[in-house]
Parts: structure tokens; sequence; C-alpha cells
């Protein structure tokens, strides 16, 4: 649809992009910008009192990822702690990586979650 008069979307005001991804911890000024952190997450963060990237650098992953277990009345899923550890690592940091590329570490430091 182009926005023409035929057009349902005519009226309509334009989405608005995604933020970018930082490359950098010093780039992030929202939370949905830290790589591999989407709304839901995002969210999911702010429920448990996390306002703003630069909080996570001061965080333990762990410690996140239990407070949103409590704070949900139910047991996330153990990739939300690998996304969790990529995100508290690159606010210290480190280099923007999946966060799938944790889960060995998960598993090595904190067994079953």
């Amino acid at each position: 649809m182009d926005g023409s008069a035929d057009s349902p979307l005519r009226g309509r005001p334009p989405k608005a992009l995604p933020p970018r991804k930082a490359r950098s911890a010093a780039e992030c000024e929202r939370l949905e910008q830290l790589p591999n952190i989407g709304p839901s997450i995002a969210a999911d963060l702010r429920l448990i009192g996390v306002a703003h990237p630069r909080e996570l650098a001061r965080h333990d992953a762990l410690q996140l990822y239990r407070r949103l277990c409590q704070a949900t009345g139910k047991r996330q899923d153990p990739c939300v702690l690998d996304t969790f550890i990529a995100a508290t690592e690159f606010m210290r940091g480190g280099e923007p990586r999946p966060w799938w590329t944790y889960t060995a570490r998960r598993k090595a430091e904190y067994g079953m979650v």
C-alpha cells in the first residue's frame, strides 16, 4: 500500500522504525538497542526494575533471571538467562555476541536452572 487516496494506510502515521542495535555499551540509550534484546525481553527487564541499559553492568545475570522468574510466577526458559548474560557482558564492554554463544557457559556455571 502506498498511502494514496484509495489506500487504507492513508491518514495513519508511519510506524516507527525499531531502534538501531548498538555496537558498544556507550551507544545504548534504550534497552531495545542492546544486541539480543527485543520488546519482550526489554519489558521483562523493566518489570524487574531495570530501566536503562547502563544498569545492567552492575547486575548479575543469574540474579536478574531469578527475579524475573519470581516476578512472573513461572520458570523462564534458560535461554532468557543466556540473553541476560549476553546483555550484562555487553554493557561491561564485551563484544556484541548472539545469546546462544553463552549457552555452554551458562550450563557449565549454573547447570540446570
